[in-house]
């Protein structure tokens, strides 16, 4: 037995057991300075009451009747001990079961003091309280999914709590659905039934169906990253964002949907569940379903594209040798792989990517996606290189580049660049020398212009890859505008009359075609009314190199470096 004399206990060491303290021991408590108390973390889940409380007073008038007891406690937990809701709705539902323990503690404290009309008068002996029966209280949750009972103790000669109790309590709030059976049995003959908050019924809560989801097996963006190794060097030939696939091969699976399971409240309602809703399958051409349903396959052996909708799958021409008098010129939907080069005089167009592992010579290749050239390109002043997307070569030399998206090369040689993105000429010689190069956003490059003060023009800003095209479009109703006045000029003859139609026809398509051009290219100049980053970085310029930001222009007139060109307030700033 633990001896409760805080002298013994001193004089033995040790505090001992103590026995547990009332809230008004523990307000009584003085506070120890020198240990000041440790700040506890706020349950989220329990209600907290004031001691003047009338709970609480309820609760100190039952101490003095049965000698010392809990004291209150009403927390939303199961019989486990665990939280039974999220932190967020245990608020909301704390204030609730505030509302309702102030309203059934003030009324059955005001059954019990008695009113100051009936107070015994001074030196006189107060009047009895009343006899009061055990007194259950049902509270539902918001959600209708959980109900739980407090309950009072009796006053006086009143009677204890019986399993009738807690069926009236339960049956004025109408639960009827999830009653733990159990638990009202043996609640009655509970030693701490009084003062203490108890889960007494749960419904079933609705589980709503999962959506279907499509999983991918093929990249839908394929990574554009060139990777140079440790000599500087990019590996162009690694450089392929062709996805093949196999006929009958799985492009991505397809998940599907789950049904819902309905719920019901405490109250016996029933709750409706939502089945999961199906994904949309991205089949595009030359893919199919499974006869499941579970996956989507290819029907053809390609290249895997995805179009912002669909997966599909573009044949892919492969030509094992040059491009020359053998094939003749290639026009492909699809993707074209030439493993030879591109001679002179030839061309290559492709709806999808074109890569070439050899050089392209005085030659046209133009690409709907990437253009990729393993060795680069000797154009001769001739060659027109063209991409949809990017651009990527091992060197560029004497040729005509559009990318209407980033150019990325070794070395730049005497070429006119046009570009909507960024113009990287990094690894390798890292070399620009000659030409003119025109970006929309950015020039990177190791070495701008030569030492024999080689011209070499750098132009920022402005969408260059559609702006020349406008402009070649405009020189072409130009000509067009020509060729008809002068025919109109000649003697009247059926060949002037087919003539003239097939020159208006096509005057009238190419003006159609600079209308739309036009409007497509200002909201293009709207989306990019703040201009971003327009600069030039290089190690090194030199005399002959010059930049043109906006309106502003700036020509080296002395090897510098390293180079970081920007327009400030509208002047060129070289760092």
């Amino acid at each position: 037995m633990t001896s409760k004399n805080p002298l013994l206990s001193w004089l033995f060491g040790g505090r001992g057991e103590e026995e547990p303290q009332t809230p008004d021991q523990q307000a009584e408590a003085p506070v120890q300075p020198e240990t000041p108390p440790t700040e506890a973390k706020p349950d989220l889940f329990r209600l907290e009451l004031s001691p003047d409380h009338a709970m609480n007073k309820l609760w100190r008038l039952w101490r003095e009747q049965a000698g010392y007891e809990s004291p209150p406690f009403f927390r939303f937990e199961d019989p486990d001990g665990e939280d039974v809701m999220p932190a967020g709705q245990a608020k909301q539902e704390l204030a609730r079961l505030l509302l309702t323990v102030n309203a059934s503690a003030n009324q059955r404290l005001g059954r019990v003091q008695p009113k100051k009309a009936d107070k015994a008068r001074e030196g006189e002996d107060p009047p009895p309280r009343p006899d009061l029966d055990a007194q259950a209280v049902a509270f539902v949750s918001n959600d209708r999914l959980t109900a739980w009972v407090f309950v009072y103790p009796p006053v006086g000669e009143g009677e204890e709590l019986d399993r009738g109790m807690l069926s009236k309590a339960l049956g004025e709030k109408q639960v009827k659905y999830g009653l733990d059976e159990d638990l009202l049995d043996a609640l009655p003959d509970d030693p701490g039934r009084y003062f203490r908050l108890f889960l007494v019924a749960r419904g079933k809560p609705v589980v709503h169906g999962k959506d279907g989801r499509i999983v991918d097996l093929f990249a839908r963006s394929p990574e554009r990253k060139l990777v140079v190794d440790e000599y500087n060097r990019v590996d162009y030939a690694s450089i392929s964002f062709i996805q093949n696939v196999e006929e009958g091969d799985i492009i991505c699976r397809i998940i599907e949907p789950t049904p819902g399971e309905d719920g019901k409240t405490v109250l016996g309602q029933d709750l409706s569940a939502r089945d999961g809703r199906a994904a949309t399958v991205p089949k595009g051409r030359n893919t199919a379903l499974t006869d499941d349903g579970t996956a989507l396959i290819a029907t053809k052996t390609g290249h895997v594209e995805f179009n912002g909708r669909t997966f599909q799958v573009k044949p892919v021409m492969e030509i094992d040798g040059n491009v020359d008098y053998s094939t003749g010129h290639i026009n492909f939907l699809g993707d074209v792989h030439v493993h030879g080069d591109v001679c002179t005089g030839f061309t290559v167009r492709a709806m999808g990517n074109i890569t070439v592992d050899g050089v392209v010579e005085a030659a046209s290749v133009e690409a709907g996606g990437d253009l990729i050239m393993v060795k680069g390109a000797q154009g001769d002043n001739r060659a027109v290189l063209r991409a949809g997307h990017s651009v990527f070569a091992k060197y560029l030399e004497n040729c005509c580049v559009y990318a209407m998206e980033d150019l990325h090369a070794d070395c730049v040689i005497n070429c006119d660049v046009y570009s909507d993105g960024l113009v990287e000429v990094r690894s390798g010689r890292g070399t620009i020398i000659g030409g003119s190069i025109r970006a929309a956003h950015e020039v990177s490059a190791g070495v701008l212009g030569s030492r024999s003060e080689c011209r070499t023009d750098v132009v920022l800003g402005g969408l260059p890859c559609q702006e020349f095209d406008r402009e070649v479009l405009t020189r072409e109703i130009a000509e067009l505008e020509e060729k008809l006045e002068k025919t109109e000029r000649q003697p009247e003859s059926p060949t002037k009359f087919t003539r003239m139609g097939k020159l208006r026809m096509q005057l009238s398509l190419n003006k159609n075609k600079l209308d739309q051009f036009d409007k497509d290219l200002e909201e293009q100049r709207e989306e990019q009314q703040s201009p971003g980053v327009r600069r030039l970085t290089c190690g090194v310029a030199y005399p002959g190199a010059s930049v043109t930001i906006g309106p502003a222009s700036y020509r080296f007139h002395q090897e510098t470096r390293p180079v970081v060109a920007s327009l400030v307030e509208g002047e060129i700033s070289i760092i």
